[in-house]
C-alpha cells in the first residue's frame, strides 16, 4: 500500500512512517494539513492516516476539505481522545475509520489492511 501519515509531532510521524516501510508499504510523511492537502489530491495514496491535532488546520477540517475536493481516498483517523463523541465527529467529517491511541502497531495494520 502507498500511505499518507499526516501527524504533527515529527517523533511518531518517523516511527509510524519506519514502522510501516519496514511491513512494505510505501509511506509519505506530512507534519502540516495544509502540506497534506495538497499531496493527496496529487499522489494516489491507497489510505490516509490523519491524525486530529495538527498544527495550522485542524484534522476535522482537512478531512471536511479533502471529502470536498473529491479526494476519496480511505481515511484513517487517529485520536488521543478515545470518547464516542470524538470518533463520530471524525466519522462525520469524513473518516472511514477511527483509531483511538494510544494503540498497538498490529491493530493499525489490521485497519490499514481493511481499508485496502
Amino acid at each position: 500500500m502507498r500511505v499518507l501519515v499526516v501527524k504533527g509531532q515529527a517523533k511518531m510521524a518517523n516511527l509510524l512512517c519506519r514502522g510501516l516501510q519496514e511491513e512494505g508499504h510505501a509511506v509519505d510523511v506530512a507534519l502540516r494539513a495544509e502540506d497534506a492537502l495538497g499531496m493527496a489530491q496529487s499522489v494516489p495514496y491507497d489510505a490516509i492516516v490523519l491524525d486530529l491535532l495538527l498544527p495550522g488546520l485542524h484534522g476535522l477540517e482537512m478531512r471536511r476539505q479533502l471529502r470536498a475536493r473529491q479526494v476519496g481516498t480511505p481515511l484513517l483517523a487517529m485520536n488521543a481522545r478515545d470518547e464516542i463523541e470524538d470518533s463520530e465527529a471524525d466519522v462525520d467529517a469524513g473518516a472511514d475509520d477511527y483509531l483511538a491511541e494510544p494503540f498497538s502497531f498490529s491493530e493499525l495494520l489490521a485497519r490499514l489492511r481493511a481499508l485496502g
